[in-house]
This record gives C-alpha cells, sequence and structure tokens, in this order.
C-alpha cells in the first residue's frame, strides 16, 4: 500500500527487509574484508540471492552499476518521506549510477534494543532509519548510532564510500569513517533555525575541514561560505521543468481543492518559522473574496498561531507528484516568508517550481528570489499587505503570454534543470577524486542534460 502523502511504500510493507539488529552475531568477519571485490560480492549475493527477494533485486541493481564509482552514503537531518526537495532530486540521479543509502536521524521510542530499518525505493535509493531506545538521548546516543552504522558498512560491505553531508551533527558518529571524497551540500543555514543546537557552528567548523567538496544550495549561502573552503561552489535550487509544466494543461481538480472558489493564491512548503503568518493574515483579511489554499506539514510552531479565516484553506501536506495538480487550479502562486535569520540564506525551490508550472509568483524579499527572479521579472516582490494585495491584482490582470512573460519564464527555464546541476557536481566530485574517466562521464552527461 502507498502512503497517501508520500506515494511510496509504507516500511512495514513491501519495500522492507529484515532490520538488523546489533544483537545479531552472524556478521562473519569474511564478509567485512575491505580487499572484496565488487564482483567477488556480486558472486555471494547470487549465492543468497533465493533468500530475500529484495536481496535478488539489489542484485540486479549491483550487477547493472560501473564497478568504479564508490557508493555514496548520505548523512541527512531530513527524512526522505517527510518534503520531495533538494536531497532527493540530486540522490535519486545519483542512484542511477551507483548505490545510495540515506540515513536518517534516529527514531527514539520506548521499545527495548537498537535496530536499523532499511527499505528501498523505486528510485534506487535505500533508506536508512536507526531506532534507538528512548534513554539514548543527545551525546549517549552517538556509540549506538556509530556502532548501527559500522553495522551497515559490514553488511552491506560499504568501503571507502562518498560521505555526503546534510547535517554537521552526524560527525561524532561518522568521523571515523574513511571514506574516498567528503562532500558538504549545504542547503540551509541550519545554526539559524529554530532550536538549532549551540554546538552545531562548531561542527560545521569542524566539516569544512574534512570535507574535499562544499556545495551550497544558493548564492546567499555561497557568499556566507565561501571563505570557509578552498572548494565551495554555488548550486541554487533546480526544477524538473517537465513535471511540473504539466500543471499548464491539467483540467482535474483534486477533491479538496475544487470547491474552494476563485481567485486561488497558493503556497506548499514546509509551514514554520519561516512563514510570514501576519502577512498571510493581512492578505486574506484585505481581500476577503481571496483564497488562499496553503498545502504542506506544520512543523515547529503551534498549529494555534496559523490564521483561521474563512478564505484560508490549510490542505496537508501532499505528495510531489500531485503538486502539479493544485497548481494547475492556483490564479498567483505565492511565498510568503518572514524576513529573518532563519530565511536569510534559503534559495525556494518552490520558486522555478510555480514557473514551470505557468504560474505567476509574488514572493517577499528573499535575496535569492529578488536575484534573479525578481530583478528579471519573472516574479513580484512585495513585503506588506498593500503591496502584497496590488502585486497580485496585477497578476490576476495580466495575460501571461500576451504579456511577454511566460516567453521570458520558459527561456530562463531552459537553461536550469536537477539534472544538469546533478552533472556539475558529479564533475567536480570526479576531479576531487582525481577520476578522469569519471570526469569525461559527467561532461558527456552534462551535454545531454536539458
Amino acid at each position: 500500500m502507498n502512503n497517501p502523502k508520500t506515494g511510496y511504500q509504507n516500511n512495514t510493507k513491501q519495500g522492507r527487509e529484515i532490520p538488523y539488529d546489533l544483537s545479531r552475531k552472524d556478521a562473519k568477519k569474511e564478509d567485512i574484508n575491505p580487499a572484496a571485490t565488487r564482483e567477488a560480492r556480486i558472486a555471494r549475493m547470487r549465492t543468497a540471492g533465493t533468500v530475500l527477494r529484495k536481496r535478488s533485486q539489489s542484485l540486479e541493481k549491483l550487477e547493472s552499476l560501473p564497478t568504479d564509482v564508490p557508493d555514496l552514503v548520505c548523512l541527512s537531518h531530513l527524512r526522505w518521506d517527510f518534503v520531495y526537495q533538494r536531497p532527493q532530486h540530486l540522490l535519486s540521479r545519483c542512484a542511477q549510477e551507483q548505490r545510495v543509502f540515506f540515513v536518517e536521524e534516529p527514531i527514539f521510542g520506548t521499545e527495548p534494543g537498537t535496530r536499523i530499518d532499511i527499505s528501498r525505493r523505486d528510485n534506487g535509493v535505500w533508506v536508512v532509519v536507526p531506532h534507538l531506545h528512548e534513554s539514548l538521548q543527545g551525546d549517549s546516543a552517538h556509540p549506538t548510532q556509530q556502532q548501527l552504522l559500522d553495522q551497515l558498512f559490514a553488511e552491506r560491505e560499504i568501503e571507502q564510500p562518498i560521505l555526503w553531508y546534510y547535517t554537521p551533527m552526524a560527525l561524532p558518529f561518522s568521523r571515523h569513517l574513511q571514506p574516498s571524497l567528503v562532500v558538504y551540500d549545504c542547503m540551509d543555514e541550519l545554526s539559524a533555525f529554530k532550536g538549532a543546537p549551540p554546538i552545531l557552528r562548531e561542527l560545521e567548523a569542524e566539516l569544512f575541514e574534512r570535507a574535499n567538496l562544499v556545495f551550497t544550495g544558493g548564492q546567499t549561502l555561497y557568499e556566507a561560505k565561501r571563505e570557509q573552503h578552498a572548494n565551495v561552489h554555488a548550486f541554487p535550487s533546480s526544477v524538473d521543468v517537465p513535471h511540473f509544466a504539466q500543471a499548464r494543461t491539467l483540467t482535474e481538480e483534486p477533491a479538496d481543492q475544487a470547491s474552494i472558489p476563485h481567485p486561488r493564491i497558493g503556497f506548499y512548503g514546509v509551514i514554520d518559522e519561516r512563514m510570514d503568518l501576519d502577512l498571510l493574515r493581512g492578505v486574506a483579511e484585505a481581500r476577503p473574496e481571496w483564497h488562499l489554499v496553503i498545502i504542506g506539514p506544520v512543523v515547529k510552531i503551534d498549529q494555534a498561531q496559523l490564521p483561521r479565516l474563512d478564505n484560508i484553506h490549510y490542505l496537508g501536506g501532499k505528495a510531489y507528484t500531485e503538486l502539479p495538480q493544485y497548481l494547475a487550479g492556483w490564479d498567483v502562486a505565492m511565498l510568503p516568508f518572514a524576513r529573518n535569520e532563519s530565511t536569510r540564506f534559503i534559495s525556494p525551490t518552490k520558486t522555478p517550481e510555480y514557473l514551470a508550472a505557468g504560474r505567476p509568483v509574488v514572493s517577499t524579499s528573499i535575496r535569492d528570489v529578488v536575484c534573479p527572479y525578481g530583478q528579471s521579472g519573472l516574479a513580484e516582490i512585495a513585503d506588506t499587505v498593500p503591496e502584497f494585495v496590488a502585486a497580485v491584482e496585477m497578476l490576476l490582470s495580466r495575460d501571461p503570454q500576451a504579456s511577454g512573460w511566460l516567453p521570458q519564464v520558459d527561456q530562463f527555464l531552459s537553461q536550469i534543470s536537477w539534472d544538469r546541476t546533478w552533472n556539475q557536481m558529479a564533475e567536480l566530485m570526479g576531479a576531487a577524486m582525481g577520476s578522469e574517466q569519471l570526469v569525461a562521464k559527467a561532461k558527456t552527461a552534462l551535454r545531454s542534460s536539458k
């Protein structure tokens, strides 16, 4: 059965393998021989391939992958099935070329013992979820997390992988590993987020020292980090244009949006301290005939703080695959972000996604939206309620095609894609590893990227 919010199979169903338990004693020493070749591993997996159906799927995948590319192990503060964003776009593409293990933060519970659950998504990514007893919190959890990670490496025969970090908080239980490359994909200024631990800055400084490559999720973040590492590269949010362009032709309405009157001004994304709730309320009060459609999970803030008016509709989280259907029914898309420390460095992925859907965009003055989208006329910038209302009114009256806006949007979008972003990253990783073969392969893929 698919999860209605994620579109993926529930972990408890077909996509899940037998969890590893630290009490297991059947991990033989010869199975974790670092000198073992990939061919030898394939032979052993073939022998054991009748044991589990998933194992045979893994075997097929492994056999089809090149032998000169190391596995990639990602250490993330985000859950794979939470919201489909930058990590999912990049690593699902990576998984077409090499094994990818996405290690999430632990889930703490009351069950005795510890374990890791591993499930494989349709795009090939292996999602690894540690489960720890609730008594293990903070630093006391690190030895167990390290033990579970070592168990994963042994069971899956992961040797000298690329370590791909989304959070410096993973260093205490992963710094002992021997990687072939360390990449820090710095997609946000996590230290500015609500509830960020004070030690995060110190660990990020250590991660900068250990990393071979640093990618940033936007230009503003790049400018803030470029003096901290010699090999930093800006990769702003990109877009899967064909996916969101479906919204330009879809006519069928999702059931929970169909009865909402027009005009509709929509937003999707995580609803947290980064959203300007006063602006949202002000716009809804100023134009009661407009309807604000809000899609996404509410996290880190009390739901009681959300403005509740008859013309504000909270529809909850939706799967990535569903978003074009909702976008198709909006008249204007909005980015009502608060202007504070937590939004200072963000590069909203939804900006090019809205545009690919052909929806006019109004945003507050988030720097990475102002440049390039606001300055090039692709998005309207408005910070106050009167400015926001005026911008929406202008967009509601504008003909996107006749005004030349939509052709300009398509010209801009023709220059970016997640395929192109990933291939550029792969080229840089190949160069950092000194692999002329990987660089040449990435350049070839880059030339064919759209």
